[in-house]
């Protein structure tokens, strides 16, 4: 009896603490975000919400900033609506963005291309993701930039978090994590 506890403890911190596999996208998808891209600023990469809100970010040489943003800090969370982890976490996520509404703005950017919006807002829903959930063509866009400055090359696990300050990478985590140490990143951050 005790294997049995053991494995199903096992599995279940495995399955929330885990990470899942980041999977390329075809040849097609390549294309048409290339497309997309030659027609932006090149250090400018626009994301689209669920509502067709839009989000300029800004790439800098070693990082990102949200324009148009009062936030000290942005958060950048690349995840996939069928991985557990991914799961886990959008809830701390949301009672971080609640926590600190002013000060942070967390965006979640899907590795899943032509996801239709109502698969991101079920989500939203069954997992508690109150902050922004992004879809669109440039998400790839963002998630290989990302993924070359962390140097973490094409299939890194997610979710993968990038947090920001004024452009500047403070810390990123790439599986799950635990709310506290986000917590204490952005309190760190903040100067609290």
């Amino acid at each position: 009896m005790s294997k049995l506890s053991f494995l199903s403890s096992f599995l279940a911190f495995s399955l929330l603490f885990g990470a899942c596999s980041a999977q390329k996208s075809d040849s097609k998808e390549s294309n048409e975000i290339e497309s997309t891209k030659n027609v932006l600023p090149k250090d400018q990469i626009i994301l689209t919400d669920t509502t067709n809100n839009q989000y300029k970010l800004k790439k800098l040489k070693d990082g990102f900033k949200l324009e148009d943003s009062n936030a000290e800090i942005l958060i950048l969370d690349v995840f996939a609506t069928w991985c557990p982890p991914c799961q886990a976490e959008a809830s701390h996520l949301s009672s971080l963005q609640k926590k600190y509404p002013k000060s942070i703005k967390i965006i979640g950017i899907t590795i899943e291309d032509n996801i239709p919006n109502e698969k991101l807002e079920a989500f939203k829903k069954a997992h508690n993701a109150e902050y922004t959930l992004v879809n669109s063509a440039q998400n790839r866009v963002i998630i290989n930039d990302l993924a070359s400055m962390l140097k973490l090359g094409s299939n890194f696990g997610i979710p993968l978090l990038a947090i920001y300050k004024d452009g500047k990478l403070i810390r990123f985590y790439q599986g799950a994590v635990e709310e506290e140490f986000i917590d204490s990143d952005i309190k760190r951050a903040l100067g609290k």
